[in-house]
């Protein structure tokens, strides 16, 4: 299944084109490495949370949007064999030079994907993207649980679900996917996202979920849903 790695930022939105040319240039580079699909989206409809939420996952100001974005990998290994060339490329030297955003408040986190499904007839123009803390001990009842949820969501218009488990979450100097979620012992990261058609497609997707019996027949007591956060993002590049 999909390696995962996710990454959330907080870029100034007057350096929004300087961040997709910077995203585009960087694209290659990341092929070169070993990465299938790398996308990129800014913040479109990022709700403020009571206890998290995106905004606070980066610490983002004012005149800064968020970006969620995310690199799949084949497996691990490949994905631990990019990084290590990473850290030799003198390609990846410069762009950290280059960045058009604080890099010091991006977190970044390597996840087994342990869901997956797809409906390839339709294409992805609006990502909906989600980090929950979840206790270690609960794992396969939150996989199956986000299975049987995935299904709901691509019965009502969703392209594609991913549901992936944290299983290289580095600790940051300012902050990061554990602090974002306000994870404690003995809880795990799980970063996740939709993809839909279209924003107009996510709304009406979304509506038809809330009312499935599925939805509202589903376990409370998986994971702590307080410290869970979500938004609706614009995919500005999605390269295969």
């Amino acid at each position: 299944m999909t390696y995962i790695e996710g990454f959330v930022a907080a870029v100034p939105v007057a350096n929004r084109e300087k961040y997709l040319k910077h995203a585009a240039d960087a694209a290659p580079i990341f092929k070169d490495l070993g990465v299938r699909r790398m996308v990129e989206c800014w913040q479109q409809d990022v709700p403020e949370g009571k206890v998290t939420d995106f905004r606070r996952a980066v610490q983002a100001t004012e005149g800064e949007a968020v970006v969620f974005a995310w690199f799949e990998y084949a497996d691990k290994t490949t994905r631990d064999a990019a990084n290590e060339k990473m850290l030799s490329d003198p390609r990846m030297k410069q762009m950290g030079d280059e960045m058009p955003f604080d890099g010091r408040r991006m977190i970044i986190g390597g996840f087994e994907g342990i869901v997956e499904q797809h409906d390839a007839s339709r294409t992805t123009g609006y990502v909906d993207g989600f980090v929950v803390p979840v206790p270690e001990g609960n794992r396969e009842r939150y996989r199956q649980l986000a299975s049987q949820m995935s299904e709901v969501f691509l019965k009502h218009g969703a392209t594609r679900v991913v549901e992936a488990w944290g299983s290289d979450i580095p600790d940051g100097k300012v902050t990061d996917f554990r602090r974002a979620v306000k994870a404690e012992a003995g809880e795990n990261v799980v970063c996740s996202f939709i993809e839909w058609p279209s924003q107009a497609a996510r709304g009406s997707g979304w509506e038809q979920v809330m009312k499935d019996p599925a939805c509202q027949n589903s376990p409370k007591d998986i994971f702590n849903g307080q410290r869970m956060f979500w938004g609706g993002f614009e995919p500005i590049l999605d390269r295969k």
